[in-house]
């Protein structure tokens, strides 16, 4: 799993990007990446997962993200299935910054503030804004900006969200770790579905075992048995939408125990692999 920096340039006599992906999954790339802009992450529907920062969580029936300057974050095309339809919008703070005399714009600083940590919103905000993010794609000139304004405006009024993060993960945390974080990704991407020996990892990240400790969890937040948990779960979720049963699924990402699988399930998911695969087939 790579770990980048992607420069993004705006679309042709335009202060902002616009994207419209819908191919097949394999088509699209997925690296772990940061930039300065803003996004805007609308998965029409479909399932999937989302690492935003420090959080790492599975969505269902699309999702609406949107994200603040330099946070590191993966494609939301990350395990999920055919059909993937997501738009984007990418675009820098100063283009939706106004002075403070402008008491109408107060709300967009506010909102501004709180992408840094990740802002989910409801399906219902997902709802309303669509026709406009479609009405983005087939806009010229200056009323595309406008149409940005008004996404923006519903977002910030709404109090149908949930934040994703409860710090900000800084830039520098992924940039002056990229090589190392990016072995150790890498690794557990290939190898999720056997065992994985601790120690291995590192004396991959050339770390005494006790310095490798402390160091995952002040990059990421998690102990690497945490990291690894999360990792096999969201695979796990992913193998039973593609129809999986929850035994397959179990073995399939490196679990030997159902009832083990399923504690560890119910820790991440809050809910049973059982109850999880019932929900998907109602």
């Amino acid at each position: 799993m790579k770990v980048s920096f992607e420069t993004v340039l705006p679309d042709k006599n335009s202060s902002f990007r616009t994207l419209h992906n819908n191919v097949p999954v394999r088509e699209l790339r997925w690296a772990y990446h940061y930039h300065p802009e803003i996004e805007l992450v609308c998965v029409i529907s479909g399932n999937g997962s989302r690492h935003v920062g420090y959080h790492k969580s599975n969505y269902t029936d699309g999702d609406l993200v949107l994200i603040g300057s330099h946070i590191p974050h993966s494609g939301f095309g990350v395990n999920s299935v055919d059909p993937h339809e997501e738009i984007v919008l990418q675009f820098k703070e100063k283009i939706v910054s106004f002075p403070k005399e402008v008491e109408e714009m107060a709300s967009l600083e506010r909102l501004i503030a709180k992408a840094q940590f990740g802002i989910m919103f409801g399906s219902k905000v997902k709802r309303k804004i669509l026709p406009q993010l479609y009405k983005i794609l087939e806009t010229e000139n200056s009323k595309r900006y406008f149409i940005l304004l008004n996404i923006l405006f519903e977002l910030a009024e709404t109090k149908d969200y949930v934040l994703l993060n409860k710090e900000v993960m800084p830039h520098s945390v992924i940039s002056k770790n990229k090589e190392r974080l990016q072995s150790i990704f890498t690794f557990v991407e290939k190898n999720y579905d056997k065992d994985i020996d601790i120690h291995e990892m590192a004396s991959l990240a050339n770390l005494t075992l006790p310095a490798f400790c402390s160091f995952f969890k002040k990059t990421t937040k998690l102990t690497f048995t945490d990291f690894i948990n999360q990792y096999r779960i969201h695979k796990a979720c992913n193998l039973m939408v593609q129809g999986k049963s929850v035994s397959e699924s179990c073995y399939e990402t490196g679990y030997n125990s159902i009832s083990y699988f399923s504690r560890t399930f119910k820790k991440y998911m809050g809910k049973t692999p059982t109850e999880f695969n019932l929900e998907l087939w109602k």
